[in-house]
């Protein structure tokens, strides 16, 4: 295994744990500022929206700031939506890393994520785009992708749940 894969799936699994432990501000350290973070909705049985500026997103947030928020309002307990917050279980899987392009490493996996609130078990999948950079020596995320197969759900969905 190359040393560029081993940080590759460090960074998605501290992703996914950090999201697991409710490690709020370690997570947000694992995204540039300029973060783009988006989860398209579905235009159709198969074609997914396009253009999150124009079109409906499930979530989209274009800087760092706007998961910040998110993560605020979390903690504070300022997120009806969020209380009480899921147990959440975050499998992570298939990773495929392509060729850096221009600075960026782009890195394609699967994922499924477990919610247990309020005596339920909700389930989530879908997968996952990623461009990553390095800063400072590490890895971080600069692009994330979010596509959620079942989109029609049976309870909130946020950034816990994928």
């Amino acid at each position: 295994m190359s040393d560029q894969y081993s940080k590759v799936l460090a960074l998605l699994f501290e992703e996914a744990a950090a999201l697991d432990e409710k490690r709020w501000d370690d997570w947000l350290a694992l995204f540039t500022t300029d973060v783009e973070y988006w989860m398209p909705a579905w235009d159709s049985e198969h074609e997914l929206t396009q253009d999150p500026t124009s079109e409906i997103s499930l979530t989209y947030y274009n800087d760092r700031n706007g998961l910040e928020d998110r993560i605020w309002r979390i903690k504070s307990g300022m997120s009806s939506a969020s209380t009480p917050l899921p147990r959440t279980c975050h499998l992570v899987t298939n990773i495929r890393v392509g060729e850096a392009v221009d600075g960026v490493l782009p890195v394609k996996a699967t994922w499924q994520a477990n919610a247990y609130r309020n005596e339920r078990t909700d389930s989530f999948y879908g997968t996952y785009e990623y461009g990553l950079r390095e800063e400072k020596g590490k890895l971080v995320i600069a692009r994330k992708k979010i596509v959620l197969m079942n989109d029609v759900i049976p309870s909130v969905v946020d950034i816990y749940n994928v």
